[in-house]
């Protein structure tokens, strides 16, 4: 086992817990099931979070070793993702809504499902996708320190379950409006941690010279 390094476990696990958003998926399981008799909810929410549990789980065991197989470097792909985060930050600050965007995404295609829009793009976001990438880098981290990251992606989707599994109750303490501010708090954090992505890219590629930090992504 890895010696553990408690600040930046804590920093892993806000920084997937900002990435997925579990607050910000309950507006997208409310209108999903709008037409779902109550007794299958908790089967909808299952199914929806094995679904993202699977999708991620992919992009952490293989995201990276077809990056390599392209021949890219890792630094580019985190200077790359760090600018896409950038901007998806930058739309869940000053934009719309992550669940807004995703509930009119549904609306127009008339579908309404576990897998979509709940299970992707609600829970397994492009943004979740690209962070569990850059957070197991392999070249930086160990099988084990890669399992406690693993560890911590299970532990934000346990999270997200029992919240759509509470999520009746839920709605009449948060409500729509409630999702819009954490989502927006959220943006925020996220938008930390592309710049601190960004930085740890070009000290990658030899452009900067960074001394060690303790950064949400870029200084493992």
């Amino acid at each position: 086992m890895p010696d553990l390094d408690w600040p930046m476990i804590l920093r892993e696990l806000i920084t997937l817990f900002v990435v997925i958003d579990p607050v910000g998926s309950l507006p997208v399981f409310y209108f999903a099931t709008a037409t779902v008799p109550a007794a299958l909810h908790w089967r909808f929410a299952l199914r929806a979070v094995a679904v993202a549990t699977v999708v991620l789980m992919l992009f952490l065991v293989a995201g990276q070793l077809v990056l390599e197989a392209l021949g890219l470097r890792f630094g580019s792909f985190q200077i790359a993702g760090g600018i896409i985060l950038f901007l998806f930050a930058m739309s869940m600050i000053f934009g719309d809504a992550k669940p807004a965007r995703e509930i009119e995404e549904a609306e127009r295609d008339h579908l309404a499902g576990a897998v979509f829009p709940l299970a992707m793009p609600s829970i397994a976001s492009p943004g979740a996708m690209l962070a569990i990438v850059v957070l197991t880098d392999n070249n930086r981290n160990s099988i084990p320190d890669q399992m406690v990251t693993a560890s911590l992606l299970l532990l934000v989707l346990l999270v997200t379950l029992v919240l759509l599994l509470l999520a009746a109750r839920l709605k009449r303490v948060i409500g729509g409006t409630g999702a819009n501010v954490i989502s927006r708090v959220m943006g925020i954090v996220l938008a930390t941690v592309a710049v601190d992505a960004v930085l740890g890219g070009l000290d990658a590629v030899g452009v900067l010279d960074l001394p060690e930090s303790p950064g949400l992504i870029a200084g493992q």
